[in-house]
């Protein structure tokens, strides 16, 4: 346990907050900010070792209400651009802050890539399902058929899930959370911080400007989200419903959705969550459920131990090289090879 004590004041800058008013965005800050005191405790992690990175959107402003170091990158490539903060300086908790248009399309590959090398990373993944910095064009994650400045009559597109990404590329930690539900968003973080490698955690963000509503039919309020969404934790049940008399059985190689009490179904005949198990199958299916025909999954969804070989791996090259070398400071380098002296 840490001996220093923060509170989420700490982690406040002092710039004015320029999101949109009614933003999702003012939600997603508010977790991380109280999310952090408890993350540096629970990981011995002073605040000067904390340091955000984000690319370019309206998520990517993130770093500057945040009171610790950052990194202003470009389009797609604050992945890029922290793995390489990391690897110059493991002892630094880096966090990613980006949005679907950021990180799904020009950012695509590092996005896939930092998370093959399993980097110790951590990613808070903005999807709005729409670029809203550019004002409005649609994005990989939107919706099939929908209208935007950029597809005036309809996408012809099918948008990506982000969980399904992460885990097809042998991700060790995917967690999904909604902005206004934000103790869940904060309980997410805490656990991607513990998380050894590259963590992404999804949060389903409205954009009131350019597409509001666009997660409202299984997240609207409460009442809908206690519906149409399955909040998942290691070791319990997956029951769901505001009655609590729903859940998740696997029948005939798939999940099915059925209601306790009804054709004898109980308590017992759901499954059991485990984030441990390495096998992705069945994670990858409760990444992938859509409303309507099955609950949105959240909560930490994978969350597995798998060697961080990246980062460690440069160091250690790093400093085998260092240990061979004839050069060790800067005097060392200048009087190497040929040197003269200018009268």
């Amino acid at each position: 346990m840490a001996e220093f004590k923060y509170t989420a004041a700490d982690f406040k800058s002092d710039q004015e907050v320029r999101w949109c008013p009614g933003c999702g965005d003012h939600a997603i800050l508010n977790a991380v900010q109280r999310a952090l005191p408890e993350i540096a405790d629970a990981t011995d992690t002073p605040h000067n070792k904390f340091t955000f990175v984000s690319g370019i959107g309206c998520s990517s402003r993130f770093i500057y209400y945040m009171k610790t170091f950052g990194f202003h990158s470009v389009h797609g490539r604050a992945n890029a651009v922290a793995t390489g903060v990391k690897t110059a300086n493991p002892d630094l908790s880096v966090w990613v802050a980006t949005g679907d248009g950021d990180s799904l399309a020009i950012g695509g590959n590092h996005f896939i890539h930092a998370i093959r090398r399993n980097v110790d990373l951590n990613m808070i993944l903005f999807n709005n399902e729409i670029y809203g910095l550019t004002k409005g064009q649609y994005s990989p994650t939107s919706k099939l058929g929908k209208i935007t400045k950029t597809s005036p009559y309809g996408t012809v597109e099918k948008p990506f899930n982000p969980g399904e990404l992460v885990i097809g590329a042998k991700g060790s930690f995917f967690a999904r959370s909604i902005d206004m539900e934000v103790m869940l968003t904060k309980e997410c973080l805490v656990a991607a911080a513990k998380h050894k490698g590259m963590s992404v955690v999804e949060v389903l963000q409205n954009c009131v400007i350019f597409n509001d509503k666009t997660h409202a039919l299984f997240a609207g309020d409460k009442a809908t989200r206690q519906e149409h969404t399955l909040t998942l934790r290691h070791g319990e049940k997956m029951i769901f419903g505001a009655q609590r008399d729903k859940g998740l059985v696997f029948e005939n190689m798939k999940l099915k959705v059925v209601t306790l009490g009804v054709d004898g179904y109980t308590e017992d005949d759901l499954l059991t969550h485990d984030a441990h198990e390495k096998d992705t199958t069945l994670h990858a299916m409760l990444a992938a459920m859509k409303y309507p025909d099955y609950p949105v999954a959240v909560g930490v969804i994978r969350d597995v131990d798998d060697p961080v070989i990246y980062d460690q791996g440069v160091q250690q090259q790093v400093e085998e090289v260092k240990a061979k070398s004839k050069i060790r400071c800067m005097d060392d380098l200048l009087h190497s090879g040929e040197t003269w002296e200018v009268e």
